[in-house]
């Protein structure tokens, strides 16, 4: 879908097994419109599905990661018209959460709106310390979105993340650090080249274990007692791969395991 539109507004780039997705407006600090909810979400899928990829890094061209939804693109319309954009928005955290592999997000300069969101969905977040966060939902009469009510809560607590989206204030990154909007605080600039020793790393673990920890983290929160029947068959299925009998072989030789996914 919007075929003319995908080369511009989402880059992609392969770096071993490592997927950098770009979100590529910098004349529009990187906003969300339709077409690159679209594009966004088709180059997310294709990265899950793509055997050689074992990581996602995700991050925007330019002096910002994300500004929010494109406000120039937005107008008081009817409910019917309404879902289909928001539901094109989800379909982008869907990707994330459902995928089996982890996301990274790179973040410099500004996230701001839905940019929050999106970088509070993927798996861990490297954000350079003079970078600026924000929900802003509340500035253009809007709730927020792009799973920013089951994101933002699981990292910050419920009562801070109220305070959050009713009261929205700058934080920098280094704030946002500091409550847990991010896993790591690095200098300016190198924000995506610190997420991408991040996703090396995480390229060399085991895919199929690393599959399981997306699917079993997905169902957080739920039953405790449950979750421990999922943990079991998770170990189960791991159990019989290639990739288990590799690791306690490497283990019993002392030498690094190669894991390959099978």
């Amino acid at each position: 879908m919007f075929d003319n539109e995908v080369q511009q507004v989402v880059l992609v780039e392969d770096r071993d097994a490592v997927r950098v997705v770009t979100l590529n407006r910098p004349h529009r600090r990187n906003a969300i419109d339709l077409p690159l909810r679209y594009a966004l979400a088709e180059r997310l899928e294709e990265a899950m599905t793509d055997p050689a990829i074992r990581v996602v890094v995700l991050t925007g061209a330019g002096q910002g990661f994300c500004s929010g939804g494109d406000i120039s693109t937005m107008a008081r319309q009817t409910e019917d018209k309404t879902r289909p954009r928001a539901q094109a928005a989800q379909r982008v955290i869907r990707a994330i959460w459902h995928g089996p592999k982890p996301v990274i997000a790179a973040v410099e300069g500004t996230a701001f709106g839905a940019g929050v969101s999106l970088a509070m969905a993927c798996d861990r977040v490297v954000v350079a310390a003079d970078a600026v966060f924000s929900t802003a939902f509340t500035g253009v009469g809007l709730a927020g979105d792009m799973g920013i009510f089951a994101s933002l809560p699981a990292r910050v607590g419920v009562a801070h993340a109220k305070q959050l989206m009713l009261l929205p204030r700058k934080l920098s990154g280094t704030e946002a650090g500091a409550i847990g909007m991010a896993e790591s605080v690095v200098a300016s600039g190198t924000a995506l080249s610190s997420a991408m020793t991040d996703a090396q790393a995480m390229a060399k673990a085991p895919p199929l274990a690393m599959r399981e920890m997306k699917a079993l983290f997905g169902r957080w929160p739920s039953d405790p007692i449950a979750m421990l029947d999922h943990e079991v068959d998770a170990q189960a299925r791991l159990f019989d791969t290639e990739d288990f009998a590799e690791g306690v072989a490497a283990f019993q030789e002392r030498r690094t395991p190669i894991f390959r996914g099978a």
